[in-house]
């Protein structure tokens, strides 16, 4: 239970601190209730505790984070980047006394269980701290107890009503600038036919559907009239290559070549997205971009948009490794392993069939027709 059961609004809030440091879809689904906490603390500075990705993503974009504070990497807040060499300790001390030097009024925890998130948010020296708790982990002044099967969204939203933030949204919205339309119209040049976008990779290979398949949505989708481009991180330009090379019909790689705000811009101008759950998917929705992702059913519940006008998340209903047979435990994630799970990493969306997706995209496009 809640160990402070008034969720009411905090008096003279000037400045919030909110912890959210992981991934990019993660991020866009706390931006219902960022906004929510923006429109309940119109005056509060509001300061996004994220990664250093974030400084890019968000300067100069209009939305309900006014700063970013990068935190360094730490366990189970977020991995190092390549060019972090930084002692870790060392700069996890800096950055607290720089933190509790803001002043912060509240601190809320949108980063997940708490185990490792939770001390750090306490650590920041706020007036008042919420956000959610698992078993393992420490409380704060007002908390939820954390349960894995929620809409991410819907998860945050609760969050951010321990302070008194109702909800102003239910739907992520993410502002398109002119700089994002500007680098993609420079790296893939203006529009010719409608563009259909693919988007092959995930972090996780549990996650992703066969390159293969993504090719065969190319080619009908090249036959039908649209200009074709894969999508990708630098790391994944291997992937998208070979959805390229399987790809009977001409199709373009864009794999490193745009920036997140690039991506943004250029997904902004897309008709469709087809993706596997991974950030892009939700960056696609978030701008208003039609999409259809590719989900494993556990992801489905959790992360798949719950709007049908304009999206189509396809689930698929593998329980069980494809490899060996172990229940998987509603877990299709690295970080989070459950209970008896195996290390096989095969994909579990294989099942997902390629008329189910082309069905999806063609229904898509009657409904913009219309």
């Amino acid at each position: 239970m809640n160990v402070d059961d008034d969720r009411g609004l905090v008096p003279d809030v000037r400045r919030i601190a909110v912890l959210r440091a992981n991934a990019l879809g993660d991020f866009i689904f706390t931006l219902p209730a960022l906004d929510a906490l923006k429109a309940a603390y119109p005056d509060a500075e509001l300061v996004l505790l994220g990664a250093p990705w974030h400084v890019g993503l968000l300067r100069d974009r209009p939305g309900p984070v006014d700063r970013v504070l990068v935190v360094p990497p730490a366990p189970g807040i977020r991995t190092a980047g390549s060019d972090e060499t930084a002692d870790p300790a060392a700069a996890m001390a800096e950055f607290l006394a720089a933190a509790r030097r803001e002043r912060f009024d509240l601190a809320v925890q949108m980063h997940g269980g708490g185990a490792n998130s939770n001390p750090l948010v306490s650590a920041l020296g706020a007036r008042l701290t919420a956000g959610l708790r698992a078993p393992d982990a420490p409380p704060l002044d007002r908390w939820l107890r954390y349960v894995y099967y929620q809409p991410e969204v819907v998860r945050y939203l609760e969050v951010a009503g321990l302070v008194g933030a109702p909800p102003v949204g239910l739907v992520p919205r993410l502002a398109v600038t002119g700089a994002d339309r500007a680098e993609a119209a420079a790296v893939v040049g203006p529009p010719g036919r409608p563009r259909a976008a693919l988007h092959p990779g995930a972090s996780d290979p549990r996650r992703r559907w066969p390159a293969e398949r993504f090719a065969e949505v190319a080619d009908r989708l090249v036959a039908d009239g649209y200009d074709v481009y894969v999508t990708g991180a630098p790391d994944e330009r291997p992937l998208a290559d070979r959805v390229v090379e399987a790809a009977r019909l001409p199709v373009r790689s864009l794999a490193g070549e745009l920036s997140l705000s690039g991506l943004v811009g250029f997904l902004a101008g897309c008709a469709v997205l087809v993706s596997n759950d991974t950030g892009p998917v939700h960056v696609a929705a978030a701008v208003g971009t039609p999409t259809v992702g590719i989900f494993w059913v556990g992801n489905l519940i959790n992360c798949a948009t719950p709007l049908r006008a304009r999206h189509r998340p396809i689930g698929s209903w593998t329980v069980n490794c494809p490899v060996c047979g172990v229940d998987g435990g509603g877990d299709v994630y690295p970080d989070r392993p459950s209970t008896g799970s195996c290390d096989h990493r095969e994909s579990y969306v294989t099942d997902v069939p390629v008329v189910e997706v082309l069905a999806a995209v063609a229904d898509l496009a009657g409904t913009r027709d219309r």
